[in-house]
Parts: structure tokens; sequence; C-alpha cells
């Protein structure tokens, strides 16, 4: 049997399955390839990461749209469809969708107005990490504890949002607090600014700039300093495990200094 006897034997709706299946396994595949083509492209071009998470959420949009559409005119469905189609759909979303609604809406907000970009370092509330990548619903962070956390886009529009990256570098300030042993020029001269000088020369190919300190502040509790690192952007693992070992050569230098 040859391939028009094949179809021949089929039923029209049986037909229109068939290339309903074929159909979407090709917009897929062309999906994939144009995916893979922007990504490429992108490494090629160097463009921002954030210009290429842009491009593959329009990609994916138009993906979607023309499966609907070629559905559509390949089933042939008249207006009435059409206009009952829109109502149940409209109803479903004003009662049963309207927080997925609410994160497309804030999606498109953060797309646009661009209070960070991918591979930033920002915090989101009491949320920190790198931005991995912005979808339509949600905003992926790289946290501290290496894991990835997805924040849905009405509550990053909801909250405050510190953006730690600037200038090419994770801009990343942390306190460390001290007791009334001694005085804060002395734990400054003989603690912390050694550590810091000690961590630099150790590490000086990956913070590429040297730590800086300041005195915050000092009440009955203690005295507290800021410190703070300067990491290439899109180097969240690297302060994640730079920051550790900078605190504990504060420790160290501590110890000897209050013995």
């Amino acid at each position: 049997m040859d391939f028009t006897q094949f179809v021949d034997s089929l039923t029209q709706q049986r037909f229109r399955h068939v290339a309903a299946f074929f159909i979407f396994v090709i917009i897929f595949i062309v999906y994939k390839y144009l995916s893979g083509f922007v990504s490429s492209s992108a490494k090629r071009l160097e463009l921002e990461p954030h210009a290429t998470n842009l491009l593959r959420l329009l990609l994916r949009v138009a993906a979607i749209f023309s499966t609907l559409l070629i559905m559509c005119f390949l089933y042939e469905l008249p207006t009435t469809v059409f206009i009952s189609g829109s109502a149940l759909v409209g109803a479903s979303l004003g009662f049963g969708s309207a927080q997925t609604i609410n994160n497309i809406v804030a999606g498109f907000y953060v797309l646009i107005s661009q209070p960070f970009k991918v591979n930033d370092y920002v915090k989101i509330g009491e949320s920190e990490g790198q931005v991995e990548g912005i979808s339509i619903n949600y905003t992926s962070l790289y946290t501290p504890t290496f894991n990835l956390l997805k924040i849905p886009n009405t509550q990053v529009m909801n909250s405050k949002v510190l953006n730690l990256t600037h200038e090419g570098f994770i801009k990343y300030t942390f306190d460390v607090g001290f007791s009334h042993d001694l005085s804060p020029n002395v734990i400054m001269e003989k603690c912390v600014k050694p550590a810091i000088k000690e961590f630099h020369e150790r590490h000086i190919d990956e913070v590429l700039r040297k730590p800086e300190a300041y005195f915050n502040m000092s009440d009955r509790l203690g005295i507290s300093f800021l410190i703070r690192l300067f990491i290439p952007k899109g180097n969240a693992k690297q302060l994640y495990t730079l920051k550790p070992i900078l605190l504990d050569l504060v420790s160290e230098k501590w110890y000897e200094i209050s013995k």
C-alpha cells in the first residue's frame, strides 16, 4: 500500500489527528533548532544573557501561538466556537486563574522595566541569589544554599529589589560582629585588615579587586564592621565559596589578638 492509498483509507477525522500530531512534532523540532541557534548566535555575538533569555521567551510564545493557530485552521473551527471558547476561557481566567494572569503580566513588567537582568545578583524581599532566568511566570535565583529558587513574578513586583551587581562586579556587603574586648581601631588594624590582605593575596585571580572594610556601629552588644567583596558578575558560586574563607581568616586573626 502506497502513501496515497494509506491516506485514502483513513477517515477525515483520523487524518486530521495524524496531521495534527506531525505538525506538533515539526513545530517542536523547529523550536528546538531555533532555540539552539539563538543560544549559539548569542554566544558568537556576545549578547547579554538577559537579551538571550528574552529571545528564547519570545520564541516559545511564537511556537505556542503558531501551534494553536494551525490547529484551529486544521480542524476548521467555526466562529461560534471561538466566541464560546473565549467566554469559557474568560470565565476560567476570571475565577480560577487570576494568579497565573497576574504572574504573566508581572513577568512582562520585569522583562520590560529590567530592575535586574540574567546573571545579576539580587535580593528580592527575604531571598537572595543570582538571577538564572526570567520567564513569564517566575524569576529563578541560584541561592547561597546552591539551590534554584523560583519566585513568582507577582512577588517580585510586590517586594523590595536590591541589585548588588554594578560595573561588572557582584558588590556583596556583609556584617561581621565582635565583642567589646578590644577597641574598633585595634580590631580594624590587627584583625580585619590583615585578614583581608591575606585573603586577597590568596585569591587575587578570583576576586580581581581587594575587599573593603568599614566600621559600622558599636552598641552595648558589641562592635560591627562591614566587609565588601567584589566578585566578577555571573560567578555567584564563587561568592558562596569565598565568603566563608574570608570569615574564617577574620576569626583566626581575632582569636590571635584576643588571646
